[in-house]
Parts: C-alpha cells; sequence; structure tokens
C-alpha cells in the first residue's frame, strides 16, 4: 500500500477518504485553505498543510500549493476526491511528472473522456450505445450542420466539447434557430471551458439519468457495481441518487454493464469510474465518463458490500483487483439524499455556524458529513454539507428508512434543504420508481421544456 497520502480536497469526501486511508494503515497528509481551518479531518490527519488563503483558485485550485504540501510532508500519493482537479488532466500529469501516484487514471485518459466527441468516438469502438449526432464536432458550414441536424431529427441539442456540469448546452426545436443557437454556444463554450469545439446530438425528451458504477486496475480487469439511477436534478444538478436504478430492462442493464467493463479494459483506465447515460424506451445512451469517485459512490457500496474508495487506493498502490465480477452480488436497495447548506426555497447558499448537529441512526442508516456542533460553514465553496444514505431488503424498506433518517436528522443555525428531500421520499411519483430527468424541476415549478 501507499505509504502516505495527501487529501487535496475538503469536506465530507475529504473525511470519507480520510477514513479509509486509515483503515488501510495508510498516513495522511490533510491539506485545507484560511478559511477551511475547522475541518473535522484536520484533526484526524496525521499533518495538516494550510496551502493559500479562501478562494478557491489559491488554494484546493493551486496545484504549486497542493504538490508542494506532498514534497514537504513526504506523501507519495495524492487523492483528488471530487470536484476541484479531480478531472484535471495537467494535475495528473504535473503529479506523476513531480513523482507522485496520482490516485485515479492517467492524465491521458482523462483528457480522452474529458473531452466529449473524443469519448463518445472511444465508446463507440468499444460498442457502448450513444446517442445519434454529429459524430465529432458540428461543422462550421451552415448546410453541412443543417443537414446532420435534418438526419438526426428535431429536437437537437447542441453541447460544448469541453463542457460540464450542465454548462455550454442549448436545446434547438427549429431549424431556423439552429445556426444561431451553433454560434452562441461556441461563443459561451471558448470564454467559459477554452475551447469553442461544439457538438450536436439528438435531445431526448423524457430521459431518465442511469449511469454505471466500475472499478478497473489498468493491469486488464475491469468489473461493474451495477448501475445506479441519478434522475432527480435540478439545474443539471443531482440531488437524491438510488441504486439500482428501478424498473430497468433486464437485458439492456446485462448489455450495457458488460459492455461497459469491456471500454475500461480497452481504453486502459485505472481506479474508479462512472459511464453516465440516459435511458429512454429501454434503451441507453452514452453521455460521458466520469473519471473519479463521485458523490454519490455510497449507494453503490450499500448494495454491493464493497469499499470503492479503498478499492482506489489499493489499485493505485500497483494491486490488481481484489473482486472478480462473479463476486459482486447486488442486494437490497440503497437511497441517498444530498443535504446542501441552501433555503429550500429559493436555493440559496446558507452558510453560517451550525448551532447544533444531530446525525439520525438505526439499522441501514450511513452519514457522510463534516458536520458537528459549532463548526461553522464557509461562503466559500459547494454547498453539499452532508449525505444521508440508507439501506433495505427492498426499495420500499430503505425508502421507509430515508423518511425515518430525515425525520431525525437536525441541523440548526443554517438552512438545509432536508425539508425538500423529506417531500421528495413522500412523493407518489417518485416512490413508484422510474421518473424522468425534468421531473423535479417540473415539481418546482422549473420547468423550461
Amino acid at each position: 500500500m501507499l505509504e502516505k497520502v495527501l487529501i487535496a480536497n475538503r469536506g465530507e469526501i475529504a473525511l470519507r477518504i480520510l477514513r479509509a486511508c486509515k483503515e488501510l494503515g495508510i498516513k495522511t497528509v490533510a491539506v485545507h485553505s484560511t478559511a477551511d481551518r475547522e475541518l473535522m479531518h484536520l484533526s484526524l490527519a496525521d499533518e495538516a498543510v494550510c496551502i493559500g488563503p479562501a478562494p478557491a483558485a489559491k488554494s484546493y485550485l493551486h496545484i504549486p500549493a497542493i504538490i508542494a504540501a506532498a514534497e514537504v510532508t513526504g506523501a507519495v500519493g495524492i487523492h483528488p476526491g471530487y470536484g476541484f482537479l479531480a478531472e484535471n488532466a495537467d494535475f495528473a500529469e504535473q503529479v506523476e511528472r513531480s513523482g507522485f501516484t496520482f490516485i485515479g487514471p492517467s492524465a491521458d485518459v482523462i483528457r480522452l473522456m474529458g473531452d466529449k466527441v473524443s469519448a463518445k468516438d472511444a465508446m463507440k469502438k468499444s460498442g457502448v450505445p450513444t446517442v445519434p449526432g454529429s459524430d465529432g464536432p458540428l461543422p462550421e458550414d451552415e448546410e453541412a450542420a443543417l443537414a446532420i441536424a435534418r438526419e438526426v431529427g428535431y429536437p437537437v441539442i447542441i453541447k460544448a466539447a469541453g463542457g460540464g456540469g450542465g454548462r455550454g448546452m442549448r436545446v434547438v426545436h427549429k431549424e431556423e434557430d439552429l445556426i444561431k443557437s451553433a454560434k452562441l454556444t461556441r461563443t459561451e463554450a471558448g470564454a467559459a471551458f477554452g475551447n469553442s469545439m461544439v457538438y450536436l446530438e439528438k435531445f431526448l425528451t423524457n430521459p431518465r439519468h442511469v449511469e454505471v458504477q466500475v472499478l478497473s486496475d489498468g493491469q486488464g480487469n475491469a468489473i461493474h457495481l451495477g448501475d445506479r439511477d441519478c434522475s432527480l436534478q435540478r439545474r443539471h444538478q443531482k440531488v437524491l441518487e438510488e441504486a439500482p436504478a428501478p424498473g430497468i430492462d433486464e437485458k439492456a442493464r446485462a448489455e450495457v454493464l458488460a459492455r461497459c467493463v469491456q471500454a475500461c479494459v480497452e481504453i486502459g483506465y485505472r481506479g474508479a469510474g462512472t459511464f453516465e447515460f440516459l435511458y429512454e424506451n429501454g434503451r441507453f445512451y452514452f453521455i460521458e465518463m466520469n473519471t473519479r469517485v463521485q458523490v454519490e459512490h455510497p449507494v453503490s457500496e450499500m448494495v454491493t458490500g464493497i469499499d470503492i474508495v479503498k478499492e482506489m487506493l489499493s489499485i493505485a498502490s500497483g494491486n490488481k483487483l481484489s473482486i472478480k465480477q462473479e463476486d459482486v452480488v447486488i442486494r437490497g436497495h440503497a437511497l441517498e439524499c444530498r443535504i446542501n447548506a441552501e433555503d429550500p426555497k429559493t436555493f440559496m447558499p446558507s452558510p453560517g455556524k451550525v448551532k447544533h448537529f444531530h446525525a439520525p441512526g438505526g439499522n441501514g442508516v450511513r452519514v457522510d458529513s463534516h458536520l458537528y456542533s459549532g463548526y461553522a460553514v464557509p461562503p466559500n465553496y459547494d454547498s453539499l454539507v452532508g449525505k444521508i444514505i440508507t439501506y433495505g431488503k427492498d426499495r420500499d424498506e430503505a425508502m421507509a428508512r430515508m423518511r425515518n433518517a430525515l425525520d431525525e436528522l437536525i441541523v440548526d443555525g443554517i438552512k438545509t434543504n432536508t425539508e425538500l428531500h423529506k417531500e421528495l421520499v413522500r412523493d407518489k411519483e417518485f416512490c413508484k420508481g422510474g421518473v424522468n430527468i425534468h421531473y423535479l424541476e417540473k415539481k418546482l415549478g422549473m420547468d423550461k421544456h
């Protein structure tokens, strides 16, 4: 195993990685900004290093500061968690060039999968089903672009090749709007991502968001840990996730799971990753791959009993996968509610001091959170402050346990979106299973389609 790991992140995921390291006997280095001196994992780590002021650009996104912290503490590996530099190929490259182990895939694979066009090409070669579209960049030649859109059929969506997080997308319903929309998206993409390339895809009207969790050792061995449904979204940000995805065609599921494993082997993938799909009318359509651990990884851990972060650390240490596909059994059902420090009605961030925090408990309840009574949530970062995960022998039991857990949760002093989650786990349509990606926005009166 790696002897000492620097955790290049904050909040609940930093604590999650620290716990896995401690279980494996790996020494830990916690890095933090000046705004994050009160984070729980700092006192639990073997060493803590301040890497800069509050703005993320000067601390958690500042590559030289993170590499310098690894050098002065004698860390051998760097775990990026999710967000910040987790999918930054330049960071992965600089970590490796500086003589450290990047706990994740190679920079080349991050680049391949980070560009939506090259990712789609790679998936097609591996037989992973993709959304019909421009098969590469949308031509700037207007007639050629119009011909592609006609063949695909309206509505279509124009996406930035380097986009993500719901940015750099534009839906086009009529032919006369196509050229103007393409130009606008190119301009926005160039400004936001430094890459003005766009591509076109068929816009699926009522799909679900279903994703596949994989683990691959980069030595020719890969497995899947089943799928997850992440369809409850607001502004393309996931709110509540579950595993396995309910009501999926079993033949289509088996086929896509096998293809994802095959793709991992073919691209030489190393570490944990997630293939994201739109699912409509019994068919899967690949949209992107996340080359990191995801916020919602606990639901897959609950239904498989496999610790994804520990497996990442083992793979990065040069070990082969410790499990074979036949050892992976999906049992029961799990749900995850993302608890954000935000106003439940306006969704405005709600930083401030937590006067009192009480975590729920009971059978099948897991809480991943860095909150404690007296902790001050800073205004500088993402509003996620915790995740409530419940497990049951079936979906109904997991849902009943989630209702209880949310009722038990106490976070005083700041506003959270707990009330929204309480409503969702009692929502008749969601409880039936299989709502689409527009369901939550329609429910909140935000729908634009």
